[in-house]
């Protein structure tokens, strides 16, 4: 039963906001939870682990999902059911976050199915409550039993105005031109995550300082909350040591080491490399089997051959790549894979690249679009609209293997964030067009994230998108046995599984525009991390180098196909006009002028956004426009079409208004009828005599066009026709309407 009072302690932000921990209170049943609050902002995190495992599990079977509540922002959800549903990708970029950063520090052998569960329950308008995720899920963890290395925080630090904020609101975060999500331990840093506007190494190096310098003050609040708890917290479940036999170990090291170097060290493709580990693999199974009998072998040593034919597989990859320095692809240690690449490939895109560097290969459409393409951000706390899409798609035979296809999974969402993040920051600041690149990965063997980076950088600049310098990007591996340090350039897959650290870091030639690092070592240091970033910075601009050949600057156009968009400003009180009632008139000139078109609106202006893939398509929407804006002065002369004629006069439109030419004003002779000298459809020449202060309706004469004529020419007419005259420009006002 939740207590009325609960446990708590606190901590105070470096700009001295104050962060309160709070447990006792809310689910009582769970074996962890905690409320993380900071102002108005409030986060619920829980963690239930089975206490035993399930039979056969051989993967450590861990969930962390992150929801935010919309009455946490006093809102419904729009959707149809109203109520929270699926996760969107924000959020599951939050889980993300949250999940590596907790992940490794679960005992190994630990199997127990765990959840955590964190939810925004109360937020300020302008808070980031992200950043207070992985706090809550470590504090939970903390007060719980469930065996765990923590605790750990992560933080945002953002570089605002040239100074490093800890944790910021989002109207701070606007100015900011490098902002990292970094995790960690009070010891150790462990994960970090973030963009920048083309920064150094040296001052994201910095970033990562300032954070972790914030980090060991909340872990230091999660230790102090956990002896307030009490044996619950501090005790632990005990983990049961993995079997061991020692025999069938010894004989796998006996038959399979040197085999296994053999084939490590032939620098063998990923299919045939693959293939030939398999049949160790076999061999080995085959003949232990022969060895021992079925019975014995199934009973005492098949549970064992398969691990430790796999640990010994690492453990030999290893000590290869830290002693001898090669790699399983023979390549040098900062070496990057063979590339090609091409552009224009897709001749219906609006722009289109190849990447290929190895065994990775990504196909990168791009379409340009109009304002009514942007995509909606819908949260709890933020709605937007987003001009720029990324998708990533990793179907299963980039890698030779049959599965259904499915939605994107969580892997997909997180790649295209980041390559999405890599390429935003170079995007043109005056951008009338809604962009979506689709990635394709056809082939892969490590790091297709950053070749989805390297075409998307492609592909714009094949559509003739004006970035401000190409992007690359590299995957970085690291392999330690704490005094040996091998960096790799450019990780395969099966480097990456076997590595210590792995690292992505995309950027321009002139610096980092986004990066996503998971450490898996304890105390590596920061002279280390810059070493490994240099390393990176010279593969990164190795491969700029090589998709400069094909490509290195933005086309001079865009390809005949795309669409172009003609941006106006018009004053904002013609906007209904343009609009007209229920959107008749915009439909109408969309219609008949194949185009479509937008109008936003910004302070006391309307922007008009029209598009077309034909020019004279877009010149007669324009002209329809800026008829239907114009604003007429006294004294300009139009072309006017008679419209509808009445017995004082005729009505008349030109450039898209409508005014009345009197019977008076036709000609300087006396006119009996208006049907004598005019018809409807008649086009005439008139000019803007006079604007109605009050009504605003126009007054045209064409006679002020037309030379007078002498005088003794004039044909007056006598008194009673002067007097009929009068009394015809006496007319009512009311019948001066169209």
């Amino acid at each position: 039963m939740g207590n009325q009072i609960p446990i708590s302690t606190s901590f105070n932000l470096p700009d001295g906001r104050e962060v309160v921990i709070e447990t006792g209170k809310l689910a009582t049943q769970a074996d962890g939870s905690v409320v993380v609050r900071m102002g108005k902002t409030m986060i619920f995190a829980s963690v239930v682990s089975a206490h035993e495992a399930r039979e056969g599990q051989s993967f450590f079977p861990l969930s962390v999902d992150y929801q935010e509540k919309f009455a946490a922002a006093g809102r419904i959800p729009g959707n149809f059911f109203r109520r929270e549903t699926r996760l969107s990708d924000y959020e599951i970029l939050i889980s993300r976050l949250v999940d590596r950063a907790i992940r490794p520090l679960f005992p190994d052998g630990y199997m127990n199915e765990t959840q955590v569960i964190l939810n925004l329950i109360s937020s300020d308008a302008d808070a980031m409550p992200d950043c207070m995720a992985a706090l809550a899920a470590s504090s939970a963890l903390a007060v719980s039993d469930i065996p765990w290395s923590g605790p750990i925080s992560e933080v945002r630090v953002a570089r605002i105005d040239g100074e490093f904020h800890v944790n910021p609101n989002r109207t701070q975060l606007e100015n900011a031109d490098l902002q990292l999500m970094v995790g960690a331990t009070g010891e150790n840093v462990t994960m970090v995550e973030g963009e920048a506007k083309e920064c150094s190494e040296k001052d994201m190096i910095e970033a990562i300082r300032v954070a972790h310098e914030a980090i060991k003050v909340q872990c230091a609040a999660q230790m102090a909350l956990a002896e307030l708890v009490g044996d619950k917290a501090l005790v632990k479940r005990e983990v049961e040591a993995p079997a061991e036999n020692d025999a069938v170990k010894a004989k796998v090291a006996e038959m399979m080491k040197d085999k296994i170097y053999q084939v490590a060290k032939s620098a063998l493709n990923k299919h045939e490399r693959k293939k030939q580990f398999k049949a160790l693999k076999t061999e080995l199974q085959e003949s232990l089997l022969e060895a021992h009998g079925e019975e014995e072998y199934e009973a005492e040593v098949a549970p064992f051959v398969g691990m430790y034919y796999e640990k010994l597989k690492k453990e030999v990859i290893r000590e290869m790549v830290m002693g001898e320095e090669v790699r399983l692809d023979g390549r040098k240690l900062d070496e990057v894979r063979p590339i090609w690449t091409e552009v224009d490939y897709l001749p219906s895109a609006h722009g289109s690249s190849i990447f290929n560097r190895g065994e990775t290969q990504a196909l990168a459409s791009l379409t340009l679009g109009t304002k009514l393409d942007q995509v909606m951000i819908d949260t709890a706390l933020h709605k937007d609209y987003d001009d720029f899409i990324l998708h990533y798609n990793f179907p299963a035979l980039s890698v030779g293997e049959v599965k259904p296809l499915r939605g994107p999974g969580r892997r997909e969402v997180g790649h295209a964030n980041l390559a999405g993040r890599s390429l935003r920051q170079v995007l043109p600041e005056e951008n009338p067009y809604t962009i979506r690149i689709v990635s394709d990965i056809l082939e892969s063997n490590g790091s297709s994230s950053m070749a989805t980076v390297c075409a998307g950088s492609m592909a714009l600049m094949d559509a003739g998108v004006k970035i401000k310098s190409p992007v690359s990007g590299i995957a970085m591996g690291m392999i330690s046995d704490g005094e040996r340090f091998s960096i790799l350039t450019d990780i395969l897959g099966d480097e990456d599984a076997l590595g210590d650290m792995d690292f992505k870091v995309t950027g321009t030639e002139k610096g980092i525009t986004a990066c996503q690092m998971d450490i898996k070592i304890d105390g590596m240091p920061y002279d280390l991390l810059e070493k490994a970033l240099d390393q990176a910075r010279a593969g990164r601009l190795h491969i700029l180098q090589e998709m400069a050949k094909t490509i290195g600057d933005a086309r001079d156009d865009y390809k005949p196909h795309a669409p172009r968009i003609v941006e106006i400003l018009i004053d904002k009180s013609f906007i209904g006009a343009v609009i007209g009632p229920g959107g008749s008139i915009i439909q109408e000139i969309q219609a008949e002028t194949s185009t479509t078109i937008n109008i936003s609106e910004e302070g006391d202006k309307g922007i008009v956004n029209i598009a077309s893939a034909d020019k004279a398509s877009i010149d007669a929407a324009l002209e329809r426009i800026k008829k239907i804006t114009y604003t007429p002065e006294v004294g300009d002369v139009f072309d006017a079409k008679v419209a509808s004629i009445q017995p004082y006069g005729a009505f008349v439109d030109f450039y898209g208004k409508s005014g009345l030419l009197h019977i008076s004003e036709i000609a300087h002779k006396r006119i009996e009828k208006v049907e004598d000298v005019l018809k409807e459809g008649d086009m005439i020449q008139v000019k803007l005599i006079g604007i109605d202060p009050r009504s605003g309706k126009f007054r045209l004469s064409a006679k002020a066009l037309i030379e007078r004529p002498a005088r003794g020419d004039n044909n007056r007419g006598n008194r009673n026709d002067r007097d009929n005259r009068d009394k015809r420009n006496m007319a009512p006002s009311d019948k001066e309407s169209h």
